[in-house]
């Protein structure tokens, strides 16, 4: 479906930019490494034919956070804010194009939107890692950014997932969200182990989260830094709300690093269970 889009969109962007030498001439100006370039708007709307928006998102510091949200086919039932494990780059491009592809919240955008959610997808900020910087303040500020974009783009409840390192972004997002931004939160193969990042869940604050969270672990994680057996301790951590503990098991292993996406630590080969027991709590909870 991806391949389809991406193929769609650049046919588009051919067109259009044999129609305008304007917009070509600034298209062919290139990217500034923390502004949008003139063509930015263009590409924008030629994404959003296909039910997809890349945005950049203007913060304090000048800099931009780039997001895509994905639409579903009908009116989307919720919006899942989804922020990816790792340094975070996905290296999303302004039409739609999605370099880094591997991580399991862009493996599984297509399963959300056949379910009737819309996805919105958070790059690293001007392609540096954001490693270390999740649990912060003022990455904080950006996620109430992000979740007022995802609000702008269907009325309907709003949810934050992280995945790995990913869980840290989302934990801060919820503990820094005011009464009724978001519906809830899902933390998947949570960092809760300290290691080279230098900041674990436990970091962003999980006493002052209020909103419904699911912590998923899978028994088959191998992950040094994100180990099944703390699930419990992180929901015990969010002492001020309900957390579930969802134990999952499988995957298939493709890399030799067991904290890649492409192993259990990714869901990899079991994503469609995953994202059916994550969507049955979200119903269960939105009702």
């Amino acid at each position: 479906m991806l391949l389809h889009k991406t193929a769609c969109l650049r046919s588009s962007l051919v067109a259009l930019a044999l129609g305008s030498l304007a917009v070509a001439t600034a298209y062919a100006s290139g990217f500034e490494p923390h502004r949008p370039p003139l063509a930015n708007d263009l590409a924008i709307r030629i994404a959003s034919q296909d039910g997809v928006v890349v945005r950049d998102l203007p913060l304090a510091d000048g800099t931009f956070q780039r997001v895509l949200y994905d639409a579903p086919s009908s009116e989307a039932r919720g919006i899942i804010v989804m922020f990816p494990g790792g340094a975070d780059d996905l290296s999303i491009e302004k039409d739609g194009q999605i370099r880094h592809a591997d991580n399991f919240v862009v493996r599984s955008r297509d399963l959300w939107t056949a379910k009737g959610y819309g996805v919105v997808l958070v790059d690293a900020i001007g392609h540096q890692s954001m490693r270390g910087k999740r649990s912060t303040a003022a990455y904080a500020d950006v996620t109430r950014q992000v979740i007022a974009f995802a609000h702008q783009q269907a009325s309907a409840p709003v949810w934050v997932l992280g995945t790995s390192q990913g869980s840290i972004a989302a934990m801060n997002a919820a503990s820094h969200a005011k009464d009724g931004d978001i519906a809830g939160v899902i933390l998947t193969e949570s960092v809760s182990i300290l290691g080279g990042s230098h900041e674990t869940v436990f970091d962003a604050y999980p006493q002052d989260v209020y909103v419904p969270a699911l912590i998923v672990a899978n028994k088959d994680d191998r992950c040094s830094v994100a180990p099944p057996s703390m699930a419990e301790s992180i929901a015990q951590s969010m002492r001020n709300t309900h957390a579930t503990v969802l134990f999952v098991q499988g995957g298939s292993v493709r890399s030799s690093n067991e904290c890649a996406s492409l192993s259990p630590h990714g869901y990899y080969g079991i994503e469609g269970l995953v994202v059916d027991e994550i969507a049955a709590w979200m119903a269960r909870v939105g009702a």
